[in-house]
């Protein structure tokens, strides 16, 4: 069967050849018209995500969607009564690589709708719905041969698919449709759910993300067939099962090469590695103007090209600093009082270059103004052995590069934000603290004036608000929570909520709070006009379809004290991206105190649009949880098959169990006595189990197949 494989495969390319390649032609041309192709790296691979995105406008049904969609993609090129299989003959070559197009179950001898790499490889879990029924990585495998493969990670290896070095080898006739298939799904899905490095054992060191080298060996090795292509066509259709959007790579293979790099591999459009090898010429009367402390402008003639030019590169003494496809640029992060050199070089999409042009040398201006001096100066968070100084940026001609913390006269130390945690404290001790300003030229502003705080006894150390959810969802439902996990009730009248515009600007009208908030207790405020039932038993206070409570995905929220800025979700003047739109955001349990620094990744857990359940309640960390808890605390079996889930604790605890989309699906209180959990109605599959244990909690993995 093996030594038949690669007469098959030219078979199914020539047959496929006349019938599909005018039309395909045409149809990367049109689908591909409002995309910047002259891009490269990142920028491209963005390029292209946003087009795949868009145009995926068919999201399919696992059943019968992508049943129907493989019936009609994956046909047989000799015989249409007959689907190829991915997956569908072993080492010794016993199992046949087709099978009838309607032999389709999960039962042995039959042809499955499967995932090309492991669903429980995707972050999280791939399931049956979005990413785990998108058709372009769904192929049809033989049953019992597909049971083989398992979770295996792709590995390099020849010849027939099967086990190697610890991983899965797709085979040689293979390979290339599943690198390009890894491709699409990580710039389809992005790093939540396809990355590379999860899903094949390879190297990323060569490239500027997870993207693996053999990804890229294998879209070389194994090029792109013409039922890879009729398959993209379909999908490009307005048929009941095309889903609209297309593989990119399966256009042109070489877009890979031309974002990650390595091997090029075969340029189908001829855009890119064309016979053109004429350079653009030099261009010419480079100037510089509008030169400040850290800034120069340089501005050039247009280059000419027997083609086009794509680009030019702006380099700084003999270094790359950017590129542009105008005719000026900004070189920016500059130091003060320095004399450099400036060359522009041109580029083609063939990548041919001109020469550097002449150099033009111009030096920055000398900055001898000092910085203002830091506004603002507050003390929160008070510890016995610590507290954090929180101040108003500086404002300097050049731009500030720090900030300098002074502890009863002494430097305690510098920063680069505009807050700083100052530490080894004594308990009940009165302290004052100063903060100066510093730019790029060394000039160093006068000292704050000083404010002073006494740290605590050291009985708690948490002491302050902080913002806990935030929902952004469809059309009004939006809210916002703010958790006490402070061993005190809090006065709210000191506090206010304000908003910032995705498109800049000042902080905008507060939203002033009002009544006392218990220790242990949330605040929840909503937008008066939501539908949710659930916010609106929950809310506290209602706002109508005013700021703040009509940010979107791209605006700023701020927790102000006495209006200082203590919290915030977003970064102030972050610009219009869409960083949080459509999701549901929830402080991780391990943050205790408020930051004014923006950190998503580092403090926030995401959830699907419109997930409310958990609003009304915050479970966070305190210095009050005593470690024998989680010690003693016992979860099994696990991994199971079976379905009851027993627990070991000496403590009543809440068992929150999440399914993959981040939505709760059961819960349930658990103690000494009442020591398990009915799991009967669980799918198969991974979930995160959150336990906690008073006003904390920690989160395992639970695995059930």
């Amino acid at each position: 069967m093996y030594s038949n494989y690669k007469t098959q495969k030219m078979k199914k390319t020539l047959l496929l050849l006349s019938l599909f390649l005018t039309f395909v032609v045409s149809a990367q041309e049109q689908y591909y018209n409002n995309v910047d192709l002259t891009a490269e790296g990142i920028t491209l691979k963005e390029n292209l995500a946003v087009k795949t995105i868009a145009t995926h406008a068919n999201l399919l049904d696992y059943t019968p969607g992508v049943w129907e969609a493989l019936k009609i993609t994956d046909v047989n090129p000799v015989n249409s009564s007959e689907v190829l299989l991915i997956y569908g003959y072993s080492a010794s070559g016993t199992t046949a690589r087709t099978s009838g197009i309607n032999n389709n179950g999960g039962g042995q001898g039959e042809w499955n709708r499967e995932h090309t790499y492991p669903k429980s490889l995707g972050i999280p879990n791939l399931g049956s719905t979005g990413p785990g029924a998108d058709a372009h990585h769904l192929r049809p495998s033989d049953v019992q041969y597909n049971g083989q493969r398992g979770n295996k990670k792709f590995a390099n290896g020849s010849g027939n698919s099967g086990d190697v070095s610890g991983g899965w080898y797709p085979g040689d006739e293979w390979k290339g449709d599943i690198a390009r298939m890894m491709m699409y799904m990580y710039i389809r899905y992005g790093e939540v759910q396809c990355l590379p490095t999860n899903v094949g054992i390879g190297s990323s060191a060569n490239t500027t993300d997870a993207m693996i080298d053999l990804f890229l060996e294998w879209n070389v090795e194994d090029p792109v067939s013409d039922f890879e292509r009729q398959r993209n066509t379909y999908h490009d259709s307005n048929q009941t099962y095309a889903q609209g959007n297309r593989n990119p790579f399966i256009d042109n293979a070489y877009l890979a090469t031309r974002i990650w790099g390595g091997t090029p591999a075969e340029d189908y459009w001829g855009i890119y590695t064309s016979s053109d090898s004429e350079a653009p010429t030099v261009p010419a009367n480079v100037a510089l103007s509008n030169i400040s402390t850290t800034s120069i402008d340089a501005s050039w003639e247009a280059s000419s090209d027997n083609t086009a030019v794509t680009k030019y590169e702006v380099f700084v003494d003999g270094n790359l600093n950017g590129n542009t496809t105008s005719t000026n640029y900004t070189i920016s992060n500059l130091d003060p009082g320095t004399s450099y050199s400036i060359t522009v070089l041109a580029k083609d999409i063939a990548n041919n270059q001109s020469a550097q042009s002449v150099a033009v040398s111009a030096s920055t201006l000398t900055d001898a103004t000092a910085p203002s001096i830091p506004s603002n100066v507050n003390i929160t968070n008070e510890t016995g052995t610590s507290f954090k100084v929180n101040w108003t940026a500086s404002t300097d001609n050049s731009g500030v590069t720090g900030y300098n913390i002074y502890i009863d006269g002494s430097l305690q130390g510098t920063t680069a934000n505009t807050s700083y945690n100052v530490t080894g404290l004594t308990a009940s001790t009165t302290y004052s603290a100063r903060v100066s300003a510093e730019d790029q030229g060394s000039n160093t502003s006068a000292q704050s004036a000083a404010v002073s705080a006494t740290t605590t006894d050291g009985s708690n150390n948490i002491v302050e608000l902080f913002i806990s959810e935030y929902v952004e969802g469809s059309g009004y439902n939006k809210a916002i929570e703010i958790a006490n996990i402070t061993s005190a009730d809090i006065d709210l009248s000191a506090y206010n909520l304000k908003r910032q515009s995705g498109s800049g600007g000042a902080w905008e009208t507060p939203l002033s709070l009002s009544g006392t908030l218990a220790s242990g207790n949330v605040f929840v405020i909503i937008n008066a006009s939501t539908t949710n039932q659930i916010l609106l038993d929950r809310q506290d206070l209602s706002t109508n379809n005013t700021t703040p409570m009509t940010f979107n995905g791209n605006d700023v929220v701020g927790l102000f004290k006495n209006d200082v800025l203590i919290d915030v979700f977003g970064v102030f003047d972050g610009g219009s991206q869409d960083y949080a739109k459509d999701i549901t955001y929830r402080r991780k349990s391990s943050i205790t105190a408020p930051n004014t620094t923006f950190d998503l990744a580092g403090e926030w857990d995401s959830y699907q649009n419109n997930t409310v359940d958990g609003i009304g309640s915050h479970n966070g960390s305190t210095a009050s949880v005593d470690s024998s808890d989680f010690e003693t605390f016992k979860m099994y079996p696990n991994p199971t098959n079976g379905n009851t889930l027993y627990f070991k604790t000496t403590k009543e605890i809440n068992i929150n169990i999440y399914n993959a989309l981040g939505q709760i699906v059961k819960s349930e209180n658990i103690s000494k006595n009442k020591n398990n959990i009915d799991i009967s109605n669980l799918s198969k599959g991974i979930f995160i189990i959150k336990i906690n244990f008073g006003s904390t909690n920690i989160s395992k993995k639970l695995i059930k197949y």
